[in-house]
């Protein structure tokens, strides 16, 4: 199996050391499987003749305005028609060892499942263990709409959408357009814009996201910040606990122990 990149070698950490988490916006888009059919409506494949592999990602750290993004035609020894994705998917390597958290939408179904899926296929020992935010998921959680694609939420919410595009650029891509690749990578820019925009907007209402004042020391937990209202109580099935609203990301929190002044005795016969 091989280890990308050197050991880190990292001096071990302190519980109570501040840091800033490393917070990772991603897309990538992947190439279709090639093989062979019979015909055009629910086909059983054949035979597959080429399987997918990831053409081309875009990322950014959360709220830095660098994007970094690779395509294939970035790497030596690429050609048309090539779907050898060995150095793209170590480069993604680098980045899922560096993050402590990754965001994609429906990124827990396709984006990380793919990149993972890809380690795979090339040997690779796995990253340093990360935390992900599925926007999808996200939204399902609190708010209900027609429909949950990112296109779709980004239109509702900001009157901003997706490049639009169709297969031929995808097949252009194949085939070694230069055109083509710089539009996909326009298309996947876009996509990752859209995306933190979306995060942003959503995140103070999220009922599960990871506690960044494991790294902060701060007060919020959605977003790590020390400005908070301490605005009433929060009560349990048993317990009750201080509340707050945090003023620099508007979410709401609650200190982790319990008040036990306000504490009960009895509680509801199951």
């Amino acid at each position: 199996m091989v280890l990308v990149g050197a050991p880190h070698g990292e001096v071990k950490g302190t519980m109570s050391e501040i840091v800033k988490p490393k917070i990772l916006v991603l897309d990538i888009e992947t190439f279709p499987n090639i093989g062979y059919i019979w015909g055009k409506y629910d086909q059983n494949v054949i035979r597959y003749t080429q399987q997918s592999c990831i053409a081309t990602f875009v990322a950014k750290w959360l709220g830095d305005k660098k994007i970094i993004s690779k395509a294939l035609p970035d790497y030596a020894g690429y050609a048309a028609g090539s779907y050898d994705d060995k150095l793209i998917v170590a480069d993604l390597w680098e980045l899922f060892d560096e993050a402590d958290i990754i965001i994609a939408h429906n990124g827990d179904q396709f984006d990380i499942k793919v990149v993972v899926g890809r380690f795979l296929i090339h040997n690779m020992c796995p990253p340093r263990p990360f935390k992900t935010i599925d926007t999808k998921k996200l939204v399902k959680e609190v708010a209900r709409y027609n429909s949950n694609s990112l296109d779709d939420l980004c239109g509702l919410l900001f009157g901003s959408h997706k490049i639009k595009t169709d297969f031929d650029l995808w097949e252009g891509c194949i085939n070694g357009d230069r055109i083509c690749w710089k539009n996909m990578v326009e298309y996947n820019k876009k996509d990752v814009l859209l995306l933190e925009k979306l995060y942003l907007r959503l995140m103070p209402f999220a009922k599960t996201h990871p506690n960044l004042t494991f790294w902060t020391r701060g007060t919020c937990p959605k977003c790590g910040g020390h400005n908070v209202h301490y605005r009433g109580v929060q009560r349990c099935i048993t317990r009750q606990y201080q509340r707050f609203q945090c003023t620099d990301c508007g979410s709401w929190g609650r200190v982790a122990k319990s008040d036990k002044s306000g504490s009960v005795t009895t509680v509801n016969a199951s």
